[in-house]
């Protein structure tokens, strides 16, 4: 039986020369970079690494430079999901030739699908695929897998052997992990959202797909290693820390260009995304970088950028409050004599 999927498997971006082509020496300069700092697994095609705006030969090309790569060094989840049953039973075969671990799909998307319908789909990939599937909820973009449906898939076929949710929803996965572990051990649970990624864990995750991973690995790793030791406060002033500097990135600029933008920081030259830019979304990316770089500079992860970074400026003082508090150390002193 092969080693259940766990620990922290790296969302991989995908650097872009001049010309918005795969820029080859720079992605294998990224890939070992990464192993280099700890990540447990590599996972290429993902959301992160944008699969949809590549094409079907560029996907292919982005594994094989992967597993080349890697060399056998950390295990590979492939993304491998396209636009019908066909073509992804065609990836999972290919990447499976390749020597990935384990693919990772995502449920059909554009078309809104029952859950008979995601059923159905995933039935027939785990009938016919070669290699392990992992199960990729992400409802935000694709037909949610809900709870009764991936433990029927469990149960019925064994070549599917984990999930990944990036739904965020900690009750959620409670539930899944409930309705599968009793049968299924073995089956992985993996969780995509970097803003819960300490709860998840402490809940029964096996690890997690973060696209934070790509851009401070040394964090997420600390950030696994210490709630699986259970050092609790330690763990959690590091979530702390990584959910603000995941928002930063997530929330403030298109995904994932906030995570590009942030690698150009650690050193790497990303190049721009494949889709095209506004000028001013180009402004206001420019406006993030500096913002992210402050935040990876109190870690020591680059130099501030030039002019320095603002002051956290205190909360602002409410004389009210300022005189009840004093009123209060006054009576306390009186009662014990001192004023």
């Amino acid at each position: 039986m092969a080693e259940r999927l766990s620990g922290i498997f790296t969302p991989n971006l995908v650097p872009l020369d001049a010309q918005g082509e795969i820029n080859e020496p720079e992605f294998r300069r990224y890939i070992d970079w990464l192993i280099e700092r700890g990540v447990h697994g590599l996972y290429p095609n993902g959301s992160t690494g944008e699969f949809t705006r590549f094409t079907v030969e560029e996907r292919r090309r982005i594994i094989e430079i992967v597993c080349d790569q890697t060399r056998g060094r950390v295990p590979i989840l492939a993304g491998a999901a396209e636009a019908n049953v066909k073509e992804t039973i065609r990836a999972c075969e290919y990447y499976y030739e390749l020597g990935a671990r384990a693919v990772a799909i995502v449920a059909p998307f554009y078309y809104k699908l029952s859950p008979k319908s995601v059923y159905a789909y995933f039935k027939e990939i785990g009938d016919n695929t070669p290699i392990d599937v992992t199960l990729y909820n992400i409802p935000l973009f694709a037909s949610p897998i809900d709870v009764p449906t991936v433990q029927r898939l469990s149960e019925e076929c064994p070549k599917i052997v984990a999930i990944k949710d990036s739904s965020g929803d900690i009750p959620h996965m409670i539930r899944m992990i409930q309705a599968v572990r009793p049968n299924r051990p073995e089956f992985s649970f993996l969780t995509g959202w970097d803003a819960a990624l300490m709860p998840m864990l402490l809940v029964g995750c096996d690890g997690g797909t973060n696209a934070s991973s790509g851009v401070v690995p040394e964090i997420t790793r600390r950030l696994y290693d210490l709630t699986l030791a259970l050092k609790i406060e330690e763990a959690r002033k590091v979530q702390y820390d990584l959910v603000t500097l995941f928002d930063s990135m997530l929330f403030t600029a298109e995904f994932p260009n906030g995570f590009r933008a942030a690698v150009d920081l650690r050193g790497f030259n990303m190049g721009q995304g494949r889709q095209p830019q506004s000028d001013e979304q180009k402004t206001d990316l420019a406006k993030l970088s500096r913002s992210i770089q402050c935040l990876l500079s109190e870690h020591g992860f680059t130099d501030q950028p030039v002019g320095g970074c603002p002051i956290a400026q205190a909360a602002p003082v409410n004389d009210k409050e300022v005189a009840t508090i004093v009123q209060s150390v006054l009576a306390e002193l009186k009662q014990r004599g001192i004023v």
